[in-house]
């Protein structure tokens, strides 16, 4: 299934955030996995896409970084953690999202108990 790009823009620093929130901190690529596991692999996020949210969302004050070294490999990682603020920020994410998850459920469901259109005569469009 595609997800449309705008909707992947708009859930996208929720979905950090929120992400960041489960774990002390996380570097981009295991950001990226959780995405994709959390979407169930319909939602794939590419390098280009992740990493200037990343850094956008630091400048806002809504994550810091540090550079790590990985325990396994010895490489240096950039690791992410989310802030006060971005606890806050994401509280308000949370509630926005809550606000409009609840308008379409109810919309969608008015959608399902509605009779289905009446078919057109000889199959053409009216």
């Amino acid at each position: 299934m595609h997800i449309d790009k705008d909707l992947v823009a708009a859930s996208a620093t929720p979905l950090v955030l929120a992400i960041l929130a489960e774990s002390d901190s996380s570097y981009g690529y295991a950001i990226a996995k959780r995405v994709t596991e959390l979407s169930g692999g319909r939602m794939t996020w590419t390098d280009g896409m992740l990493y200037p949210l990343l850094h956008r969302l630091e400048r806002l004050g809504f994550v810091s970084s540090s550079w790590q070294r990985a325990e396994d490999t010895g490489r240096r990682r950039k690791h992410y953690t989310i802030t006060d603020a971005g606890r806050a920020a994401l509280a308000e994410r949370r509630a926005q999202w809550g606000v409009v998850s609840a308008a379409l459920e109810s919309v969608w469901a008015s959608l399902r108990s509605a009779p289905a259109p009446a078919p057109t005569q000889g199959g053409g469009v009216a």
